[in-house]
């Protein structure tokens, strides 16, 4: 009887150990469905400030690309030239990046809303400083590009540095934006990364400019970069 008893209490809890592991596998497979489901969900919307960002700073991009096109083809100055190819290679680059996130997203690649509409009523207290909704800062007018068009040798360099300064200023602004109203990873890091960078290529700009005698134009930036 002994022996008999002490098998039967050996044998008794087995079955019982199985419900633990049966409840810790649902549970696995639901956190797994669930974090499924947040990504798909989790994807930006088309009026979000991801999708905003994107479009506009593609926009933006593509006409610093013009500019340095056309200052590049301009100038025999070496850290001039450098700086242009430096502009439409990462520039560019990011551009496709935008675009790519657009197609990612499952989102068109333009938008009915005007410029800088992403930034309205997401930040805390309205849109960012020195944002405007319907206003891309930097941007040089078409009368800017005709006469950096047409200006020649020293005049053309000058231009150049000036408008993209401030095109550079414009990018730092709305890449500042964008890490005041986003948590998306992937966009805060290019954002961030715009800011560094750009913001270093002013100091530069600045550099050349005082050696051709010249000053900036007024900056547009709440907090001067360099």
């Amino acid at each position: 009887m002994t022996t008999e008893t002490s098998v039967m209490l050996d044998t008794t809890p087995q079955p019982k150990r199985r419900f633990p592991l049966v409840g810790l596998v649902a549970l696995i497979v639901a956190a797994a469905v669930l974090v499924l489901f947040a990504t798909r969900s989790g994807t930006p919307g088309d009026t979000s400030p991801e999708a905003g960002f994107a479009r506009d700073m593609a926009v933006h991009h593509s006409q610093a690309v013009e500019m340095a096109f056309v200052v590049r083809d301009k100038t025999t100055d070496g850290p001039l030239r450098t700086l242009s190819y430096d502009i439409i290679t990462t520039q560019t680059a990011q551009r496709g990046m935008f675009m790519g996130w657009l197609q990612q997203w499952d989102l068109d690649q333009s938008s009915s809303q005007p410029p800088m509409a992403w930034m309205s009523g997401h930040s805390h207290g309205g849109a960012a400083p020195g944002l405007t909704p319907g206003v891309m800062p930097g941007m040089a007018s078409t009368e800017e590009l005709n006469r950096l068009r047409a200006a020649q040798g020293r005049d053309a360099e000058i231009l150049f540095l000036q408008l993209m300064i401030r095109h550079h200023e414009g990018g730092v602004e709305m890449a500042q934006g964008l890490l005041k109203v986003s948590d998306r990873p992937e966009v805060r890091s290019l954002a961030q990364h715009i800011v560094d960078g750009q913001t270093a290529e002013i100091r530069l700009m600045k550099g050349l400019l005082a050696e051709r005698g010249a000053q900036p134009l007024p900056t547009i930036l709440q907090s001067p970069a360099g």
